[in-house]
């Protein structure tokens, strides 16, 4: 007889506690082998192929695509053993017995998992998220569900308000208005904490999430049909005389959009919210004048068979030299021990933009690299981030950040600082512009540098002698010859 073995969301690893469902590999009813990728996920850091460690027949799917599913939320159940065809994957699978023969003649990987999830990031056609996100899945036929152990249902343990008699309800069915108590199909912590604030009882809600989740939305709309009102809430006014007659607007017209903040979005949000929160952050900036960089950079490309070296390349190596000579900049803030701790390495972090947003890819230990080495190892993070492939580990670890918004065409900008890095260099673009050059005034190209710090780690003197250090060296780079 065929065992059902479920396959829960793995722990991603970067600290990353949910991803989203943006695509499924397979149906109920396929035949999986030992790692084989049976959905595709999107963290806050990548996207992800998960690999399914158990070879078999597909009995069951949790979760429908634009869901936000926890790390050890049931993905699927699969079928093993010998006489995985015999038994089939269940009611209404729709698995036919060839197929599941197809799972026992697989050999012997077929019936036992690996034992490991081997995680592989990024596809090779990324879909766009707004498209991937209202793509609905409807499983064919009746309900897809296998019995396994407990029901085959994720429970909550938090305690509800309300409601009379015993049982549990499951995550896989719908509340329908009965009263049960103990347990509800909810995850979300955030959920319970917003229900018991407005005295919903989650007995008594129906939920709209993937198989009958309740939902922040679903509460919400619960509390409003109950006329309960948060406390912050302006008092109705008084009703004004009736105007003329006027064409109806929608209510979802006149709300607007609403895009999640999920996903790499939601990231960027919290990072940066956090980074305004608990940094006190001061700016300073400077013009130079780059033409000696640029025709440096010119001679070093016109060597015969040399790799090319890009412009932020040569930034990053100047960065990498005024950080040994300002170490404070090169630290992060231990606000429990109050400590500043100075970092060994620079893990030089750069802004690129991708199909999928903003990401900052990080070169492991930039001050060993020569420019060379930094553009090389610069052009294929940047390559990774933009189809998609790139690994959590490369978006993270940083401790300096360099970030090139002249590519935008703009001159400026006051970064906001990488929490929890203590400062991060923006550089605008690059263009002709009069200059007092040698005593005479003449054309030059000039470029604008500013510089974001957190004011714990330094005052303004050393975050302005790192910026006129980095400023010097852009108009003589040959001076950088003398640290080399």
């Amino acid at each position: 007889m065929a065992v059902v073995k479920e396959f829960a969301l793995p722990d991603l690893g970067e600290g990353l506690t949910e991803a989203q469902v943006v695509r499924w590999l397979v149906e109920v009813g396929d035949v999986v082998a030992v790692d084989q990728p049976v959905v595709e996920v999107e963290t806050a850091k990548a996207m992800v192929e998960v690999p399914c460690p158990y070879g078999g027949v597909v009995t069951a799917r949790f979760g429908e695509e634009g869901a936000e599913l926890p790390v050890g939320a049931p993905l699927l159940t699969v079928a093993v053993g010998d006489a995985a065809g015999e038994a089939g994957p269940g009611p209404g699978a729709g698995a036919s017995s060839g197929a599941a023969s197809g799972a026992a003649a697989a050999g012997p990987s077929a019936e036992e998992g690996s034992g490991n999830v081997l995680v592989g990031y990024g596809t090779g056609a990324p879909v766009p998220r707004r498209a991937r996100i209202r793509r609905p899945w409807a499983p064919p036929g009746p309900p897809q569900a296998v019995p396994r152990p407990d029901d085959g249902a994720v429970w909550s343990d938090a305690p509800v308000t309300g409601g009379a008699g015993g049982g549990r309800q499951a995550v896989g069915g719908a509340v329908t208005g009965g009263a049960v108590a103990g347990k509800v199909a909810v995850i979300s912590p955030l959920v319970r904490r917003i229900a018991r604030e407005r005295g919903v009882d989650l007995t008594r809600v129906r939920g709209s999430g993937p198989e009958g989740l309740i939902l922040r939305a679903d509460v919400e709309r619960a509390a409003a049909a109950a006329g309960f009102a948060p406390a912050s809430a302006p008092a109705p006014a008084s009703p004004a005389p009736a105007p003329g007659p006027a064409s109806p607007v929608p209510a979802s017209a006149a709300e607007g959009e609403r895009i999640p903040l999920r996903g790499l979005r939601g990231a960027v949000a919290e990072k940066l919210g956090r980074s305004r929160r608990e940094i006190p952050d001061a700016s300073c900036w400077v013009d130079a004048d780059a033409t000696e960089l640029l025709a440096a950079r010119r001679a070093m490309n016109e060597l015969p068979g040399a790799a090319k070296v890009s412009l932020l390349a040569l930034l990053a190596r100047i960065c990498t030299a005024a950080l040994a000579e300002f170490p404070e900049l090169n630290s992060r803030v231990d606000t429990e021990a109050q400590e500043i701790v100075l970092l060994p390495a620079v893990h030089l972090g750069f802004a690129a933009q991708t199909p999928r947003g903003l990401v900052v890819p990080v070169v492991r230990d930039a001050h060993t690299m020569g420019a060379a080495g930094l553009s090389a190892e610069i052009g294929r993070l940047t390559e990774a981030a933009r189809e998609g492939r790139i690994t959590p580990a490369e978006l993270t670890g940083g401790t300096f950040t360099l970030n090139n918004y002249g590519v935008f065409g703009v001159d400026g900008s006051t970064p906001i600082i990488n929490h929890p890095e203590a400062a991060m260099l923006g550089v605008g673009r690059i263009v002709p512009k009069p200059w007092v050059h040698q005593g005479e005034l003449a054309v030059r190209h000039v470029v604008q540098l500013s510089l974001a710090f957190d004011h714990r780690v330094c005052d303004g003197g050393t975050a302005g002698g790192f910026l006129r250090y980095v400023a010097d060296r852009v108009e003589r780079p040959a001076v950088l010859l003398r640290t080399l």
